[in-house]
């Protein structure tokens, strides 16, 4: 069995925030296939905030711990802040011809800001 330590959080949250990213940009064009597949569940509103907030915590988890304890650089945290930014528009503005861009462009930066804090953090010699 794997140690906790030797799970990367940033691959996971690079994973996760693409999958959510990918689901919300295909959702629009299969929503009216899905019950013929048998896959309607891929549509409803608990899947999206658990994607939403299994992002949330992965990436405030990884970047966090990331950020005190090895590289002190702000740039992935104030990326995945940006990348939630654009998610909550998108979800809360009103204006529905947004929906389908910024949330997946928010999953994609999402998953940049882990892509740069893995970077950042293999790039550091040695952990402070």
């Amino acid at each position: 069995m794997k140690n906790l330590k030797m799970i990367n959080l940033d691959k996971i949250g690079i994973t996760a925030s693409t999958a959510c990213a990918i689901h919300c940009a295909i959702l629009p064009f299969l929503l009216t296939l899905l019950p013929l597949w048998g896959l309607e569940f891929l549509a409803t509103p608990a899947l999206e905030i658990f994607m939403i907030l299994l992002s949330l915590l992965l990436g405030v988890w990884s970047l966090n711990k990331s950020y005190r304890i090895v590289h002190h650089n702000p740039g992935p945290i104030i990326i995945l802040a940006l990348g939630f930014g654009f998610i909550l528009f998108g979800h809360f503005s009103g204006i529905e011809i947004l929906e389908p861009i910024l949330i997946p462009l928010g999953g994609f930066t999402i998953a940049g800001a882990h892509f740069l804090n893995l970077k950042l953090t293999k790039s550091c010699k040695h952990h402070h």
